[in-house]
């Protein structure tokens, strides 16, 4: 079961610019994973291992950058998932207009 939200507006023509500015959204969404998903690449092809393998198995003193490098990454990764649960929540909206 969702969730319902009601924006009540004077006109219709009110609720375009609202649906462009969700759609403007989600660019911004996509623009962001895929500048995300280059910067993970980047840390992968450094250390010849998945973001996926080096959170569960590496640390710190893994990489060369240490504290700051392993900080980075991991924080990469949490962006990534944090945009995409984001863009999946709005794909899934629905809008109904009268």
């Amino acid at each position: 079961m969702g969730i319902e939200m009601v924006i009540e507006l004077r006109e219709k023509q009110g609720a375009e610019p609202i649906l462009q500015a969700v759609e403007s959204y989600k660019i911004r969404l996509r623009a962001g994973i895929e500048r995300t998903r280059r910067r993970l690449s980047q840390f992968e092809e450094r250390y010849g291992v998945d973001t996926t393998h080096f959170l569960r198995e590496m640390t710190a003193e893994d990489l060369g950058g240490g504290d700051l490098e392993y900080v980075e990454w991991a924080g990469e990764a949490k962006l990534l998932e944090g945009l995409e649960a984001e863009l999946r929540d709005l794909d899934h909206a629905r809008f109904q207009l009268p």
